[in-house]
């Protein structure tokens, strides 16, 4: 095929994909950088069950009243069942119901979050429950806890303060004991809480919720203790005793009731799924590109499930560490093993991190080579040859994860996560070459894979590059022009430069002058 042919097709498929990012960027008005909008959150709640042939109905907690949060939008995905919101005691629940299901169920909850830390969605009116009915000796503990307390604080925030503090004293007084004695977990711990103070006559309750972060796949339900002092509802955190949520608490539900409730249903699991990204950008845009009836935004990634997105944002950048590959061996010139090899490590390095990544590789395949080669003298075929040395690699992955938490190098846990094939294949192609073409060249092979691997790390890992290719991913596009241009480069390498450099030379001297 002509180079010229080529490179048309090369500048068309660039300017398709810069077409649709500069239709994207400026009509739709997504973000060029990452964290330009801040403060939007998108939570999902997974529910999975085993339904036997009959109806069924399920009632999801979901968020209502969280100081400093604005619920924007929610939806359910639940092919086939009816939906709908409900308010309770203890906040809000999702209902959804079918008349006949059989087999595995999932139902997902959505909703979408915007921070605005003056404002407190709190309810004012606290409800005054009847004292706790305590059998003996607890009742008796009880009193005498409270009285207690009564005299070392003065109003009911203090009062609360000076009962978690002894709660948690490590060496608590007998009657203080026997009351913890049933609390097994943190929830438990609130729920005594709860019980003194409104034996005392302070209104209280438990709350639970989610500590937000950037993205998380399953994320854990915190309980905290929330009591009224006659004008607000205040919180605590339950180990410190100090009052107030951290900034970046979310409160799901309140009160004794269980996250999920099914009936119908067994094995019933429940997934929470967090993800901080541009859903304030995004919104607005959708809205944008509905108005100018754009189906531009219609198949973006965000409009996957939140764990499918988070593996996304990795797939999406292994395109981006293969140009770094492909310009390291066609353009400089650096020899590797595989293809590909290179940029299977660079994703394991984002979890290992690049310095100890580098030192685990080195030591696997170092140790696997010495090995390979006791093997060789065995005359076994490939594959038992093969097979022989993954075994050996997962047997050093295990010696290396033990010594090292035995010294104390967590670092050095993350070598199970190596593709062990991968490490496999890498021992044995460096075998191959050390006997075909000698120690020099299998060495020099290694380094290169090594600092392509590096490179396409650094550059993987750039916070720009993961928000680029997930917002933008017909970008991806340009790779893909790229990719075809170095394609059809036939020239000197820079490390060849060195190389041919006398060479040129010599013809220079030898040539006729004019």
């Amino acid at each position: 095929m002509k180079r010229q042919f080529v490179y048309i097709l090369a500048a068309a498929i660039a300017t398709l994909g810069l077409s649709l990012f500069v239709f994207k960027a400026w009509a739709l008005g997504l973000p060029l950088l990452p964290g330009e909008t801040a403060g939007a959150w998108r939570v999902e709640a997974t529910v999975r069950f085993r339904s036997g042939p009959g109806s069924i109905r399920a009632a999801l907690r979901v968020p209502n009243l969280t100081p400093g949060f604005i619920l924007a939008d929610e939806i359910s995905v639940a092919p086939g069942y009816g939906f709908s919101i409900d308010y309770t005691t203890g906040g809000r629940e999702a209902m959804w119901a079918i008349r006949r299901a059989d087999g595995e169920q999932s139902l997902y909850y959505r909703a979408l979050l915007y921070e605005d830390r003056e404002r407190d969605r709190s309810d004012t009116t606290p409800p005054f429950p009847p004292p706790p009915q305590l059998d003996e000796p607890f009742k008796t503990a009880t009193e005498t806890l409270i009285r207690d307390v009564h005299a070392r604080s003065a109003e009911p925030v203090s009062f609360t303060t000076e009962l978690l503090r002894q709660l948690n004293d490590p060496a608590p007084e007998p009657h203080v004991s026997l009351l913890l004695s049933r609390a097994n977990n943190r929830t438990d711990f609130v729920n005594v809480a709860v019980q003194v103070l409104t034996a005392a006559r302070y209104p209280a309750r438990l709350v639970r919720g989610i500590e937000l972060s950037e993205r998380q796949r399953n994320a854990d339900i915190v309980p905290y203790l929330e009591m009224h002092d006659s004008e607000r509802w205040i919180y605590f955190d339950p180990i410190s005793g100090e009052p107030g949520l951290p900034s970046n608490f979310l409160v799901w539900w309140r009160g004794q009731d269980p996250l999920v409730q099914v009936d119908g249903g067994s094995g019933v699991e429940v997934n929470l799924a967090v993800q901080r990204d541009e859903l304030g950008a995004i919104t607005v845009a959708e809205e944008r590109a509905r108005l100018m009836r754009s189906r531009a935004l219609e198949f973006s990634v965000f409009g996957l499930p939140i764990k499918t997105q988070a593996v996304y944002a990795i797939l999406l950048t292994i395109p981006i560490g293969a140009l770094v590959m492909v310009f390291l061996r066609n353009i400089v010139g650096l020899e590797s093993f595989g293809t590909f090899l290179p940029v299977l490590v660079a994703l394991a390095f984002r979890e290992t991190q690049l310095v100890y990544g580098l030192l685990l590789f080195t030591l696997l395949v170092s140790l696997g080579l010495m090995i390979r080669f006791l093997l060789e003298r065995l005359r076994l075929l490939l594959v038992p040859r093969l097979t022989a040395v993954l075994i050996i690699v997962v047997l050093l992955m295990l010696a290396i994860s033990v010594l090292s938490h035995r010294l104390g190098i967590e670092s050095g846990l993350s070598v199970a996560l190596f593709p062990m094939v991968i490490i496999a294949m890498a021992i044995e192609r460096m075998s191959v070459l050390w006997e075909e073409r000698g120690a020099g060249d299998a060495i020099k092979a290694a380094f290169g894979t090594l600092t392509v691997a590096a490179l396409a790390y650094l550059v993987m890992g750039l916070d720009i590059v993961e928000h680029l290719v997930v917002t933008f991913p017909e970008l991806l596009l340009v790779v893909l022009a790229l990719v075809l241009v170095i394609g059809r480069y036939t020239g000197f390498r820079l490390t060849e430069i060195g190389r041919f450099k006398a060479l040129a030379q010599d013809d220079a001297k030898d040539s006729p002058r004019a």
